[in-house]
């Protein structure tokens, strides 16, 4: 994005902000060898990186193939110029009828609901893996993972970096270090190459966890701030560096925590929103230190940080939410630290 808005005015004008290339991807997709291909497409996530992805390619003047590949039908994609394919990545005959690409971006996972029906979640979390990292051997994967894996920590060891061990609490978690685990035996047996992303959190304007705050203000619900601290990156730049991660995919896997330089107070977060947002910031709890927190140093000496500052998209939420723009529906539990979802 070349120059930030002052407000987001559309559905259309934030894809079209969320899916912008930076100089940079256009310069890596220019030199890039190959097609992308993104699995699990459909999700929150999903759409701007495929969107990203062919305007960079188009950006740079390069041929190169973007497919997207999902469970449903991808039709808004289609429309942009991209290859679209409808698979169920749980069948492996299905997997194997996919086209080869040579870099891929891997997004299928579950998380919510995961309460109740585990057996669900790990099969999505590890079946999934298990097939595309069989057929896709001599692929280039970015794999998206989670910073559940690591364990809850205090504000005080400034987050977790990627030397520190895992330790995921609760069956989400767990299942989610089975998905790196999967393609780690590729990458060993098989010497297939991987990146995990260890992503927390996306943040754009209809979902995510300063929408999650930013709504409990305005609809004069308490904010929690036992968990206090949080990070959090625009979804467009996260996007962005992991379009810029294919070449740090190897054997044994590379690992990358993405998200935004800064550790924020979730009290700080709520008051600001309370001033922009005409309301007062009902605070209940104290904060105890402890969260998912992620260090994102290696990321930051790799891409730089981040084009759109937290405080940026702060300000948008709340002229987004003031002129009654549309959320979605999915709050990220954020405050969870018992791993329950």
């Amino acid at each position: 994005m070349e120059k930030l808005p002052a407000a987001i005015e559309s559905v259309e004008h934030l894809q079209d902000c969320l899916s912008s290339p930076s100089e940079a991807l256009v310069e890596y997709f220019r030199g890039l060898e190959g097609d992308v291909m993104i699995l699990g497409a459909g999700g929150k996530i999903g759409p701007t990186m495929a969107r990203m992805a062919r305007r960079a390619f188009d950006a740079a003047g390069a041929n190169n193939d973007v497919i997207a590949v999902d469970v449903a039908p991808l039709k808004e994609l289609s429309s942009c110029g991209i290859t679209t394919y409808t698979a169920d990545l749980l069948d492996l005959e299905s997997v194997k009828k996919l086209p080869h690409a040579e870099n891929i971006v891997y997004m299928a996972g579950r998380k919510f609901g995961s309460t109740g029906s585990e057996w669900l979640t790990w099969a999505i979390n590890t079946m999934l893996p298990h097939n595309v990292a069989q057929v896709f051997t001599g692929s280039k994967i970015s794999v998206f993972s989670t910073g559940c894996v690591y364990p809850v920590v205090h504000v005080y060891t400034g987050g977790s970096t990627e030397d520190d061990p895992a330790d995921p609490v609760g069956e989400y978690a767990m299942s989610c270090l089975g998905r790196e685990r999967v393609f780690d035996y590729y990458a060993a047996e098989k010497g297939e190459k991987v990146v995990h992303i260890r992503l927390n959190y996306a943040l754009e304007l209809r979902y995510g966890v300063l929408v999650d705050i930013a709504l409990k203000v305005l609809n004069g619900d308490p904010v929690d701030v036992t968990t206090g601290f949080m990070n959090g990156i625009w979804q467009g730049d996260c996007c962005d560096q992991v379009l810029r991660s294919f070449d740090l995919a190897s054997s044994p896997p590379e690992i990358l925590n993405v998200t935004g330089p800064e550790t924020l107070s979730v009290r700080w977060i709520a008051n600001r929103f309370g001033s922009l947002l005409g309301k007062e910031a009902i605070i209940t709890g104290e904060e105890n230190g402890m969260g998912y927190l992620s260090n994102a140093s290696k990321a930051n000496a790799l891409f730089g940080n981040p084009a759109v500052p937290i405080g940026r998209i702060i300000e948008w939420i709340a002229d987004w939410l003031r002129r009654g723009g549309g959320v979605i529906d999915k709050p990220t539990h954020f405050e969870t630290q018992d791993g329950k979802y």
